[in-house]
């Protein structure tokens, strides 16, 4: 009889043997990097030299032939995240993850985004419509010669399917669902105007919060924005007890936007006369990272920046005459539609000119290790029918990214750019999500505006959903390119993008309603001021920046409910206001007392709303309130009128309230980390970066080797230098065209997407750390030489 020692030597044994043969077999995928190749549909020889970070400069004699074969490179650094990302957009995860991925498939085959990429490359102009071709066939040709793919494939036993021009179109579409496909905000919306009186849904929707009010109007950011709605709010409370987990469904304060920080300065600011962009693109990051660093030259232009992996274009970057960056606009792109159906009929909905039938059409799901799933989806005029009702009606959804027109590979143009003045031409014609993209040339010149496509909306302002059905409700087409907004050389010598509303009440045009707050901006302004002889380094230095003014409120705010009576009374809080005074104004992984203030304001915000907003869960099951929390928050913590008191029931008073929430709040802390003095908690200890591939849950063996680490990090939501969870800074960049040799660049991860790859990690340490390293590849370390057939190969 086997004894149990010996069985777990061979379970052991036999555990490693798997393990060795696993990584022989990946070994045998590692990207080829030296040697000479053929690719089919080359025009002329093209060479690509890999620096130590692996990092490609492609040397060609065209555009075509240059992405040609960044096609073929970048498949072979990241042909899995390439698939992942076409597969999701085009609702196929199911074929490889099984049933758990149904529930995506269906949603993403609702938006029928494969369609759309059709026709969107059915009316491309012919220049892009070749880069696409030959981006495909490079690709394309790499699958031919791949002997063993990644081993996420093998892991999956799967092997991807040709590379199509669509493909990358679905993955241009999946960077639109990414920045600006959400319906959550105008679900809220519609939800609270419907429930609320309109005092109070105006103050708990503020269109402007104190930061952005003072960069576009100037005044004092202390000055709060509307009185509060005492009558109308004690109205609404609800005073029965709320458990925390209600409050908290009701008031997640889980939203973050999907932003960025972008600034460029003039000559009178820069040490030597130049213009300087920065620019640090905020994405909830992954394993490998979202951008894919590269270096081109073909023809007259060399191009420096980062890419899509799947999408043939120079998303952020610099081409010795140009240097571009970009912020998302947390604009308003997206609308629903509330559908009057037909009461005799309801396969019919109403529209101008009368009753009109659903488009019906079937979607087959394949799934692996399951049967196939048949989903039936409606469509309308104005969009697919949304999966949810809203407040019991059906809605479609509108959205600039379901518009072939709104879509194309514009950006590509950015190379031929000698000038602001040509980088505003190409931006605001190109059919991108809605950006802000900040500029600056070689001649010392800095402009704003926005790129994408915008809808002119007429009868309505896209805030809340409403019918379409009298025709004067509606979109008609798109903001003209030369209406867009634009600013080009300020006065002040800087411009400065961080997600907020760059236009007032002036411009025509409705761009957003939910913009994130100005903090990130504000500071950014306040440094820029006061700077001086700017260098490259120095604004690296400024997107590290860790200040939150934000949380100073709060800090007061507890300083003056700690007095030392309470203290007498309350000794358990003695180490929390020894944790407030400690706090240093910043959020560094070592900061002490920050942990505190930020979990206090976000249990603030779950209770001093939720008992207003008992009507809105009632109207809609699925109601959440997360939107600007923080303006109406500050008012009523200010005014404390005792008939908004929260829980009147258990506390007399807004000081006993608060007390309670503090002391709640710390003992959450100490459960959490295992602590016993709040004092002795440090930021990085509940501020983790988080990277994640997307096999380490399911691969728990090595998901710790395939995962970047979990590792205390400095930053918050509310700072330049932002850091929540996943959400962080996807890449950094500082840069004046003329000047590369002088910029900078960090990335997390690493190039490969290969784990066993020395470029699979060799960028982290560098990101993570704040320590410079420069954005022109280094030295070539490897060489590859593509040729084109030969005439008697093809034949």
């Amino acid at each position: 009889m086997m004894t149990g020692r010996r069985l777990f030597a061979i379970v052991i044994g036999s555990m490693v043997a798997g393990a060795a043969v696993l990584w022989l077999v990946c070994s045998a995928s590692l990207p080829v990097r030296d040697g000479a190749l053929t690719l089919p549909g080359l025009q002329a020889p093209v060479a690509v030299a890999f620096d130590g970070y692996g990092i490609p400069t492609v040397t060609a004699e065209s555009r075509v032939d240059a992405f040609r074969v960044l096609g073929y490179v970048t498949a072979q650094d990241r042909l899995f995240q390439m698939d992942l990302l076409r597969r999701t957009s085009a609702g196929r995860l199911a074929e490889i993850f099984g049933d758990q991925a149904v529930p995506i498939d269906v949603k993403q085959r609702r938006l029928g985004l494969s369609r759309v990429a059709e026709a969107v490359l059915r009316r491309l102009p012919a220049d892009q419509s070749a880069v696409l071709s030959a981006y495909a066939e490079g690709v394309n040709t790499f699958l031919d010669e791949m002997r063993i793919p990644p081993f996420e494939c093998l892991v999956l036993a799967y092997r991807p399917t040709r590379w199509e021009p669509t493909d990358s179109l679905l993955v241009v579409l999946a960077m639109f669902q990414m920045l600006n496909g959400s319906e959550d905000d105008e679900r809220m919306r519609t939800v609270m105007k419907a429930s609320l009186p309109e005092d109070v849904a105006g103050f708990l929707l503020p269109s402007l919060d104190p930061y952005t009010a003072q960069l576009l109007r100037g005044g004092n950011r202390h000055e709060l924005p509307a009185p509060v709605p005492v009558e109308a709010l004690a109205a609404l409370r609800r005073t029965g007890a709320q458990s925390r987990s209600s409050q908290m469904s009701m008031v997640p304060s889980r939203k973050r936007e999907i932003g960025s920080n972008a600034w460029v300065v003039g000559p009178a600011k820069t040490a030597d006369g130049r213009a300087i962009l920065a620019n640090d693109m905020h994405l909830d990051v992954g394993v490998p990272n979202i951008w894919y660093r590269v270096q081109l030259r073909y023809g007259r232009s060399e191009l420096s920046g980062v890419v899509v992996p799947g999408i043939p274009v120079v998303i952020a970057g610099s081409n010795g005459s140009v240097s571009w960056g970009l912020t998302n606009v947390e604009g308003d792109f997206l609308d629903l539609v509330r559908l009057e159906l037909n009461p005799q009929n309801p396969n019919e909905y109403a529209t101008p000119e009368g009753w009109e039938r659903f488009i019906q059409r079937q979607e087959r799901i394949a799934v692996s290790g399951g049967p196939d799933r048949i989903v039936d989806i409606q469509e309308t005029r104005w969009g697919p029918v949304a999966e949810e009702p809203l407040m019991g009606q059906p809605v479609a959804l509108r959205w600039t990214a379901l518009d072939p027109e709104a879509v194309d590979l514009g950006l590509l143009h950015m190379d031929q750019a000698r000038s602001v003045w040509d980088g505003i031409a190409v931006a605001t014609r190109a059919g991108t999500p809605p950006n802000n993209i900040l500029l600056a040339d070689a001649g010392g010149h800095i402009a704003w505006t926005y790129m994408g496509r915008i809808p002119i909306r007429r009868g309505l302002d896209g805030s809340v959903s409403q019918s379409w059905s009298d025709g004067r409700t509606g979109w008609s087409g798109f903001i003209p390119p030369d209406e867009l907004p634009r600013i080009v050389d300020p006065p002040s010598g800087y411009l400065v993008s961080a997600n907020h509303r760059m236009t007032d009440e002036t411009y025509p045009y409705v761009i957003g309603h939910a913009y994130a707050s100005g903090y990130r901006a504000f500071r950014i302004t306040e440094r820029l001021r006061s700077m001086e002889r700017i260098r490259e380094q120095d604004l690296l230095a400024l997107q590290l920046d860790t200040t939150t003014q934000v949380y100073d409120f709060y800090r007061d705010l507890l300083r003056g409910l700690l007095t030392d009576d309470v203290i007498a009374r309350r000794p358990e809080l003695a180490d929390a206001r020894q944790a407030v005074e400690t706090w240093d104004g910043r959020a560094d992984k070592d900061s002490r007392g920050f942990a505190l203030m930020v979990l206090f304001r976000r249990n603030l915000s779950a209770s001093v709303f939720a008992p207003f907003l008992q009507g809105c869960r009632e109207k809609d099951a699925g109601f959440v309130f997360d939107g600007d929390l923080n303006t109406p928050l500050r008012s009523l913590l200010i005014e404390q009128a005792l008939p908004t008191l929260p829980d009147p029931v258990t506390f007399t008073d807004w000081p006993s309230f608060l007390l309670h929430q503090l002391a709640e709040t710390v003992a959450a802390l100490k459960t959490d980390y295992g602590i016993s003095r709040i004092d002795e908690l440090a930021w990085g200890t509940a501020n983790r970066v988080r990277m994640a591939h997307p096999l380490s849950e399911a691969l728990p063996i090595v998901g710790r080797w395939l995962d970047m680490g979990d590792d205390a990090a400095s930053g918050c939501g509310p700072c330049v230098r932002v850091q929540s969870g996943s959400l962080t800074a996807s890449e950094r960049m500082v840069v004046s065209p003329a000047h590369h040799a002088d910029a900078l660049f960090h990335m997390p991860g690493g190039q490969s997407g290969h784990p066993l790859s020395s470029h699979y990690r060799d960028q982290q340490r560098n990101w993570s750390q704040g320590l410079p390293t420069s954005l022109l590849a280094g030295k070539p370390i490897q060489t590859l030489k593509f040729s084109p057939e030969s005439r008697a190969t093809r034949l």
